[in-house]
């Protein structure tokens, strides 16, 4: 994508209503007015809350929140050059049930309070293989700690991934932490009783993973009590 097209995004993204970019700072310093009041001030009900964290264009967010219309969601991703697409779809279709918060997943317990999260989607994130990035996996204790700090004690994670190595990585930490894995299957679309949501809705990296004969991987699952 050009510099051109990029700064037309990010200017556009501006006018948006459902496009929320906190500065760094105003997380920092604990000033983000959303915080604890997402379903007050922004959804303007008391729906269950559902974030997708690295949402890429919010293919996920806008397809979920057209199938679950008693839901809240929010596709979390720092690019928003990327969520341009999802947040116009929902403004264009007048989807208001997401929303795009452009902001680095470390920061995410800036911007929610505990138990104010339902559920949490992470959709094909980088497995970031190499030892030396292993701070930056998304599933890694760390964030799973983070996580753990937002969501309702029943609340679950949702992992998608074409990667087998984030499979396995994820479960691995998950059985060693003591964390509840509620569903597991390294196949979705080869196996029977797979759930409806996880194989209707296909981002554009997914078609192209399936194409190349890729199997995707799905684990369902929840987080001990911090």
């Amino acid at each position: 994508m050009g510099s051109k097209n990029k700064l037309k995004r990010f200017e556009e993204n501006k006018t948006f209503a459902n496009v929320i970019q906190p500065s760094r700072d105003e997380l920092l310093q604990n000033n983000f007015p959303y915080k604890g009041r997402w379903n007050e001030l922004y959804f303007k009900n008391n729906n269950p809350i559902v974030l997708e964290l690295g949402c890429g264009k919010g293919e996920y967010s806008v397809g979920l929140a057209q199938q679950n219309p008693h839901k809240n969601f929010i596709g979390i991703d720092i690019k928003g050059a990327r969520f341009w697409r999802g947040a116009k779809t929902a403004v264009t279709q007048q989807i208001n049930n997401v929303a795009f918060l452009r902001t680095q997943i470390e920061l995410i317990q800036q911007c929610f309070a505990p138990n104010e999260v339902s559920e949490i989607w992470i959709t094909f994130p980088d497995p970031q293989i190499k030892y030396k990035r292993t701070k930056h996996r998304l599933t890694n204790a760390t964030f799973l700690n983070h996580y753990a700090q937002i969501l309702k004690p029943e609340g679950y994670i949702h992992l998608k991934t074409d990667s087998e190595f984030m499979h396995g990585y994820t479960l691995g930490l998950l059985h060693g932490a003591g964390h509840k894995v509620l569903y597991a299957n390294h196949n979705i679309y080869n196996s029977d009783g797979v759930p409806p949501e996880v194989t209707q809705i296909q981002t554009f990296y997914e078609q192209f993973y399936l194409q190349q004969g890729k199997p995707i991987t799905y684990i369902r699952f929840q987080l001990k009590t911090p």
